[in-house]
């Protein structure tokens, strides 16, 4: 399942274009504030995707029946860009369990550059589901990366990946590799740079969220 917010009405849309807004985007509390919303918009698109059961919830005044999330839940980010996208799921998903990946590009010279996966931080998935966010779907690489270090620690039920922007190429590559994945954007664009950044995306999330970084 593709799930392509911008194909939608809906307010996030909003969110989303505040996002590519080079004159918004100087204000870095502001970016991280719309990455978190359209994280917490997506997660109710996903929310209704997911199995749910009936139980007795008591009140002071009787018993009402609820429909609760009947499978446990594990979000998962990719350290640094995606933590406000992390938040917004965790927003909606306030009891899940998570799981922390850091990787980064290392740049080599004449543009090159492979993901290089320093540490991860993940509880048991097996039979869970897995939500891994990431604001960026460039080239897909390291969400891939990303994913298989996590698939380390067990095979969940379902794997769901959420995004803010998603390049084609990317997405074709992540389906190509985990064709039963669930994929929630917020907007699908045509191109990547020569150097992987997706056009006309956003920029670099990370960076406009939190500061500029040393290169690798």
């Amino acid at each position: 399942m593709i799930f392509n917010l911008s194909q939608h009405a809906h307010i996030a849309n909003k969110y989303v274009a505040d996002l590519r807004d080079i004159h918004k985007q100087q204000d870095r509390m502001r970016f991280r504030q719309n990455v978190e919303r359209l994280g917490t918009a997506l997660a109710f698109e996903l929310s209704k995707t997911l199995a749910y059961q009936v139980k007795d919830v008591e009140t002071p005044l009787g018993v009402a029946k609820c429909a609760l999330p009947s499978q446990p839940l594990v979000l998962a980010t990719i350290l640094r860009a995606g933590l406000p996208l992390y938040q917004g799921l965790l927003n909606v998903f306030d009891d899940a369990e998570s799981a922390f990946v850091s990787a980064y590009r290392k740049n080599h010279k004449g543009g090159s550059f492979e993901i290089k996966l320093e540490y991860i931080s993940c509880p048991v998935l097996t039979d869970k589901v897995l939500i891994l966010g990431d604001p960026m779907l460039a080239t897909g690489a390291s969400m891939a990366i990303a994913t298989n270090a996590l698939l380390e620690y067990g095979k969940p039920s379902e794997i769901h990946f959420v995004t803010a922007i998603a390049s084609v190429p990317g997405l074709e590559y992540i389906q190509r590799n985990f064709p039963d994945a669930h994929i929630w954007m917020g907007a699908l664009d045509e191109e990547l740079t020569a150097k992987s950044y997706i056009v006309p995306g956003l920029g670099d999330a990370g960076d406009l969220a939190y500061g500029e970084k040393v290169q690798e």
